[in-house]
């Protein structure tokens, strides 16, 4: 699917958003056990004051951003401030050692740095003197951070404040900067996690991450109306094409949970309409479903386990499209209203209309319960074409 040559960068796609749905949410964030939402509206303007921000700060095109932290609002719109002034985001895995982020951080020559708490600011500070391109480091939560010394850091709020300010003074900057940016520019760099060696710097281009996030909607039929949970790294190439790429493209809305160890009940809450999975988190919740039937009564254990059979029998021809009896279509359907539907709900998977795995090979029984109860989980892969952009995704048998 071709993609739009008038939008052929992300801030021109979020300008496009902007625009014609200003008032529809765009993302939300879990602070404190509350949702924060923000409209494209908002999310634009946040944008504009951050990037006005950046320039006064001497931000430049080419100049290149390190982003460091878990799924945040805040550092997503970093990433795109930084790509309105044709600077490059680098994001690094916020779980890295000092040591680590020193060899990306000298490698890609970044001069910025936007983190999100105290954590990430110490470690940054720690490798300071061996990365002699590193000017500024920006934060987002400033607990802890008072006393620290000012030359080089800034909070993300003061920047944009100063950003009004520059852009009250110059009010056609951004709009201009935004237009220099075309398809062919560098978008993104992503580092591999260097587990075999010295991570290496992948440079992404806006052709390359929009026409792969096209044939991905294109296939998929995505809506601007789907939900999705934003919390695998953002330093990983799925989380950018996912979260990012594909939400700007698609329109619909990005959930950041509140940390990494309330995935799972804030996965219940929001209820994703799509929803992407290592093979390890999606044999956890089948192995809690197991485990709490384990130690449920009797009568609720062979129900369930008789249930299971039914649904493994007659769930996956349904979803194959395969003619399927109408016996066994009633007592599916009583199983849905008695079982797999509550099932899918305490899990937070009742919404699901997209469901993704990747990485490492999932096993068959995990595919086998989970389209029973009418989840599609789909194994994803990325196959290269010749021109290096095809996506292909495959269900059942790993890729």
């Amino acid at each position: 699917m071709p993609h739009d040559r008038a939008r052929d960068t992300f801030p021109k796609w979020l300008e496009q958003r902007a625009h014609q749905h200003p008032d529809k949410i765009a993302m939300r964030e879990k602070d404190l056990g509350i949702w924060q939402s923000w409209t494209w509206g908002q999310m634009a303007a946040a944008v504009r004051d951050l990037a006005c921000g950046l320039a006064a700060l001497g931000l430049r095109r080419g100049d290149k951003v390190a982003i460091i932290g878990d799924n945040r609002p805040p550092l997503y719109w970093a990433m795109m401030a930084t790509q309105c002034l044709g600077g490059v985001p680098v994001p690094l895995y916020q779980d890295a050692g000092a040591e680590a982020m020193q060899c990306v951080l000298a490698h890609a020559e970044t001069r910025f740095a936007v983190v999100e708490d105290q954590e990430q600011v110490d470690k940054l500070l720690a490798v300071q003197t061996a990365c002699p391109h590193l000017e500024r480091i920006i934060y987002s939560a400033p607990r802890g951070l008072r006393q620290y010394p000012a030359e080089t850091l800034h909070a993300l709020t003061q920047v944009q404040e100063d950003g009004r300010r520059w852009a009250a003074a110059q009010p056609t900057f951004l709009e201009e900067q935004i237009a220099q940016g075309h398809g062919p520019d560098l978008a993104i760099i992503l580092y591999t996690s260097g587990t075999t060696g010295r991570p290496k710097g992948v440079m992404l281009s806006y052709d390359n991450i929009l026409r792969t996030a096209h044939n991905a909607i294109e296939r998929e039929k995505l809506r601007d109306d789907e939900e999705i949970l934003a919390y695998l790294p953002m330093a990983w190439v799925g989380d950018h094409l996912l979260s990012y790429a594909q939400f700007f493209c698609a329109g619909f809305t990005v959930n950041c949970p509140e940390s990494s160890t309330t995935v799972l009940q804030d996965l219940h809450e929001i209820g994703p309409t799509s929803f992407f999975a290592p093979p390890r988190l999606w044999e956890n919740m089948l192995t809690s479903v197991m485990t709490r039937m384990e130690d449920a009564s009797w009568p609720k254990r062979r129900l369930f386990h008789a249930c299971l059979r039914l649904a493994q029998r007659v769930g996956a021809r349904q979803l194959a499209g395969q003619p399927v009896g109408w016996w066994d279509r009633l007592r599916y359907a009583l199983g849905h209203v008695c079982m797999y539907g509550p099932l899918k709900d305490n899990l937070g998977l009742g919404r699901i209309r997209l469901a993704y795995t990747a990485g490492e090979a999932i096993g068959p029984e995990i595919f086998t319960f989970y389209r029973a109860l009418g989840i599609n989980v789909k194994q994803l892969c990325q196959r290269l074409s010749p021109q290096g952009d095809s996506l292909s995704l495959t269900s059942g048998e790993a890729c």
